[in-house]
């Protein structure tokens, strides 16, 4: 029985061994794609800008998250809420990462939250297979990632941080985070010491919710920041085990949203360190290998086939969105008119070669 037991005690001690040999693997791997496709979860449609236009939509992504990407060096695949399960296991098998955007809905009621969940177990089961997959959530998508860790409990706590613009209170270690331990001193000095991050949540996550709902163990708290009324919230957060990432500010706001009266900052190093931001995701997803059959079917999926609607004009916060019916698909048509027209070519050259020998 002895025997027995001791075997089990090593079993455990060694496969915890290859769990955590294998995380550090996961972190290591170079950046060996250099044409990313990262995915943008929708969202649930606005209420408000809903109610400014007469066609009904089902979800929506705020134009600024797809900037954001792009401007990083990946391009976009807009990822559709409420599908089933197949689904999301076949796009992220051609996605490259995942981001979680912000916005306003509940949890316990949002296509949004259940597709996130989805995501959320896809993605762990890839990682844990070695099959490296990152996921970007900012604000409520930070929040997402840390309720979906919670096993979906209502962990938040209540806060005002609306139209505040605020420079990162570090934690001691930060230079060890996988976020920041490549940033350069420059950026490093912005976000210390500058209001460059845009603020715009009523709930946040303080330390003390993670330590209660048992999730400390799974998260690196990077940095924080205090209310108007000065609760202390945590402002950046990643993964222990997985390459999972979050922010509670909007890194996009500074780039590519204008709205007046918003206490966006706009300065030259507020673009330099929202930037970073951009760019560390999209080198996360380099990570992956991930890709999509042919050029053509990329096509088919990437975000340039919808319309953007200049949402600013009605008064939305965001300038522009992609708004999103409910039957809403990718372009499969471009693909296939992609093939007629790649057949009507060779069919051309046949023609043009057959006639060359006969002459």
């Amino acid at each position: 029985m002895k025997f027995v037991n001791i075997c089990t005690i090593l079993t455990f001690f060694v496969s915890n061994i290859n769990s955590d040999q294998q995380n550090l693997d996961i972190f290591s791997l170079p950046q060996v794609n250099h044409e990313p496709i990262i995915g943008i979860m929708a969202i649930d449609m606005s209420y408000y800008i809903q109610s400014k236009y007469t066609e009904q939509y089902f979800s929506f992504i705020s134009a600024s998250y797809v900037k954001f990407v792009e401007g990083g060096g990946a391009r976009v695949v807009p990822v559709w809420i409420g599908k089933e399960l197949r689904y999301y296991e076949d796009i992220m098998a051609k996605l490259n990462g995942i981001l979680l955007t912000g916005g306003t809905v509940w949890f316990n009621d949002s296509a949004y939250a259940d597709t996130g969940e989805i995501i959320y177990k896809i993605a762990t089961k890839l990682n844990d297979n070695g099959d490296f997959f990152p996921l970007w959530g900012t604000c409520l998508g930070f929040e997402l990632l840390t309720y979906l860790s919670a096993n979906r409990s209502e962990h938040r706590a209540i806060c005002s941080s609306t139209n505040q613009a605020l420079p990162l209170e570090f934690k001691e270690n930060f230079r060890s985070s996988r976020m920041f331990k490549d940033a350069s001193d420059e950026v490093i000095e912005i976000l210390k010491h500058e209001d460059v991050t845009s603020n715009f949540h009523e709930f946040c996550v303080t330390e003390k919710n993670l330590t209660t709902f048992k999730i400390d163990k799974d998260w690196s708290v990077i940095s924080t920041n205090r209310d108007w009324n000065n609760l202390e919230f945590i402002s950046s957060i990643e993964h222990k085990a997985y390459p999972f990432y979050g922010v509670q500010f909007h890194p996009e706001k500074n780039l590519y949203e204008w709205v007046q009266n918003k206490n966006i900052s706009h300065t030259a190093n507020a673009i330099k360190a929202s930037q970073y931001f951009s760019q560390f995701f999209v080198n996360q997803a380099r990570k992956s290998n991930h890709k999509f059959k042919d050029s053509m079917t990329v096509d088919s999926y990437v975000i340039y086939n919808f319309p953007l609607t200049f949402t600013g004009l009605v008064g939305s916060s965001y300038e522009q969105c992609y708004l999103f019916k409910d039957n809403v698909d990718y372009n499969f048509k471009t693909n296939a008119a992609n093939q007629n027209n790649f057949m009507v070519l060779i069919i051309t050259l046949l023609f043009i070669i057959t006639s060359l020998i006969r002459f």
